[in-house]
């Protein structure tokens, strides 16, 4: 696309600017496209634009790709549970301690470095830094995550998850035990206004919608098992929304108080207890609806061993 120029016909009016130039290159998805515009490198009439902007019959859209940057990622053998692999996705059962993506300053011993050993093919795919991730896990939290391949199932992916079509249940172990059996946790999230690394459940003007939903699956006096599904996919979601119902996950070390704190002792945990085990989604090639699940990985199988032997001893 370097030095490409696209005059906009009658029956593209009124389509985003980010879009408009997507459907007209199948070369990069439509998030590189939209740092591009951010950055000058996509321009309507000599004029930067925002992504959102909606383009107009006759409109002049300049186009200058800038060279690929040298990727800072080097492939890494770290060891990957692959639960499926076609051509255009891979389904993995993340590993606790594992970081997805790099951050500032942190170029390595990340899933990305893993998944570029894996797949060398797939450099670029959703950018530099985030080769084929179309979504995320915090570090401490195992289960289920699909990457794609291919731009076409980077883009098709990320369309489901931005649209909330996947469909997404974890595993939690959490302190206490919920009223009810069953309950929906409607709160919005924002960034904690002191630490910005933490999030809290408030319904403030930067705030955003929150849907969480639980079930309770098995209980063991000071603890409960509980199945969580999640129709929107906020930075520490159900961290946050657990945490402000009074019933902060076990083993997590950000959102929890002293109290629950003395009463993990016992059990040296070493991270949260979250654990993404269910994820259904239209496969980007077939058109599909499939779904996966993830084993518990041993710390968390274990805890949940020793609960269960202690409930039946009492």
């Amino acid at each position: 696309m370097p030095g490409q120029i696209i005059t906009v016909l009658p029956e593209n009016a009124g389509i985003r600017l980010d879009t408009f130039i997507a459907s007209e290159t199948s070369r990069h998805s439509r998030s590189f496209i939209s740092n591009l515009i951010k950055n000058g490198n996509i321009k309507v009439f000599g004029q930067t634009k925002k992504p959102s902007y909606k383009v107009i019959q006759n409109d002049i859209i300049s186009i200058n790709v800038p060279p690929p940057i040298k990727n800072v990622l080097e492939p890494q053998p770290i060891e990957i549970k692959i639960i499926f692999e076609d051509k255009d996705i891979i389904v993995i059962n993340k590993q606790p301690n594992l970081v997805v993506h790099p951050a500032c300053g942190n170029s390595s011993n990340t899933l990305a470095n893993a998944i570029l050993y894996h797949c060398p093919n797939i450099e670029g795919i959703g950018g530099e830094l985030r080769p084929g991730i179309v979504h995320r896990l915090d570090k401490d939290t195992s289960g289920i995550m699909v990457i794609a391949k291919n731009n076409n199932a980077h883009n098709r992916l990320a369309c489901q998850f931005k649209n909330r079509t996947v469909k997404k249940q974890y595993l939690v172990i959490v302190h206490g035990e919920p009223i009810t059996p069953t309950g929906k946790i409607n709160i919005p999230i924002t960034r904690h206004p002191a630490n910005r690394k933490k999030f809290i459940a408030s319904d403030t003007k930067r705030s955003k919608t929150a849907e969480t939903a639980y079930k309770v699956k098995e209980k063991y006096g000071d603890f409960s098992l509980l199945q969580v599904q999640i129709k929107t996919g906020r930075t520490h979601q159900i961290r946050v929304h657990l945490f402000a119902i009074k019933h902060p996950v076990v083993g997590d070390a950000v959102y929890n108080n002293r109290k629950s704190k003395e009463k993990e002792k016992p059990f040296q945990l070493t991270r949260q207890m979250l654990h993404s085990y269910s994820l259904g989604f239209i496969h980007p090639k077939t058109e599909k609806y499939i779904s996966f699940e993830a084993e518990l990985y041993p710390d968390m199988q274990n805890f949940l061993d020793k609960l269960r032997e202690k409930s039946l001893s009492i």
